[in-house]
């Protein structure tokens, strides 16, 4: 949205740091606010009538998250955490919803997010689906490299294994094995520590090969 729009919403506000833990809303609140992600990550789940937790996704620097649930019935369909720490802005409903009646080009760039939550999800089907789970490992570690000149490199994950099998699709231990198998592929993990030694080589394994191991 243009600049003069971004201003009227976020006004004097400033974004907020969070540690890692933090619940922002939980399912069922009112749906009072929606946020930006400025640094770090954040997990929005569900929790199924048997207690368990669901991923819904994990967004991180550049997304967006909350604002459908502030035209759906005013409430959060879902629970909100950081997984590390964040920097945060918030942006009021009120705020937003009083500047879309002033400005209803606003709803498009509304739309216009929406349907890049719409996408992101969809390709996430996709990888389940069609990838095989160390092709799916390995094109996150490819995005979350650090920029570098190709070369080996050494970085650690930004949260916790169980929540990125679970964020990939896949169960704790099937993670395991599949962490395993990309070995033959340079990629050595120690705990949060990962070491990558041909990016370009996992490039082309996470997308091109055809890999005769199903999804998992």
């Amino acid at each position: 949205m243009p600049a003069e729009d971004t201003l009227s919403l976020t006004g004097n506000r400033s974004p907020q740091a969070y540690e890692r833990g933090v619940t922002l809303f939980r399912q069922g609140e009112p749906a009072s606010a929606f946020f930006v992600v400025l640094s770090g990550w954040v997990k929005l789940y569900r929790i199924t009538p048997d207690g368990h937790e669901v991923v819904i996704h994990v967004f991180t620097k550049g997304d967006t998250f909350a604002e459908a649930a502030m035209f759906l019935g005013g409430r959060y369909p879902a629970s909100a955490e950081t997984v590390s720490c964040a920097r945060l802005l918030r942006i009021e409903a009120s705020v937003f919803r009083m500047r879309i009646r002033e400005n209803p080009e606003l709803a498009l760039s509304m739309l216009a997010s929406a349907s890049r939550h719409l996408k992101s999800l969809i390709t996430q089907i996709e990888q389940i689906k069609v990838r095989s789970a160390p092709q799916r490992i390995a094109e996150f570690l490819i995005e979350a490299l650090p920029q570098g000149d190709g070369g080996p490199t050494t970085f650690e994950l930004p949260f916790e294994k169980a929540l990125l099998a679970n964020k990939l699709g896949m169960k704790p231990e099937s993670f395991s094995r599949a962490l395993s198998k990309l070995r033959a592929h340079g990629v050595t993990v120690d705990k949060e520590t990962v070491r990558v030694e041909d990016p370009d080589k996992l490039q082309n394994f996470a997308v091109y090969e055809a890999d005769d191991m199903v999804p998992q």
